[in-house]
């Protein structure tokens, strides 16, 4: 057997422990969710792609809704300090989302490289047993 053959094996029968799928020797058991570091980068790279959109667009009538609710509560009229509140009310749930798409960004490329740099050490240390056992 070669070592990309049993480095597949022993991987594939990891991921079905980790999924709560019982291993079968013969090769059955495939969990039913698979996630590909292709999948997650397209996930983090559409959240990135929303940050900097809603990052230009949400608050680009900041400086109007000011002037304007301004001019209102001058004027006397209510609907000033409401129209305030309710451009800080977007403002404050704005940042939240634009907040949250940067945190799935930023944890899927960290899950991406750590998932890559963990199945690399894992070659490594495999390939270092197999040299050690031609050494016995």
């Amino acid at each position: 057997m070669s070592f990309d053959e049993e480095w597949r094996q022993l991987r594939d029968a990891a991921a079905t422990r980790l999924n709560g799928v019982p291993t079968d020797p013969a090769g059955g058991g495939d969990a039913d969710y698979k996630v590909t570091s292709p999948d997650l980068k397209a996930i983090g790279n559409e959240a990135q792609e929303l940050f900097h959109w809603f990052e230009t667009d949400a608050f680009h009538a900041g400086a109007q809704t000011y002037g304007a609710s301004k001019s209102l509560d001058t004027d006397g009229f209510l609907t000033g300090s409401a129209m305030w509140t309710m451009w800080d009310t977007w403002r404050t749930q704005a940042e939240t989302l634009l907040s949250a798409c940067a945190h799935i960004h930023n944890h899927l490329e960290d899950t991406i490289v750590g998932h890559a740099n963990h199945e690399e050490t894992l070659a490594t240390n495999f390939s270092m047993s197999m040299i050690n056992e031609h050494f016995k």
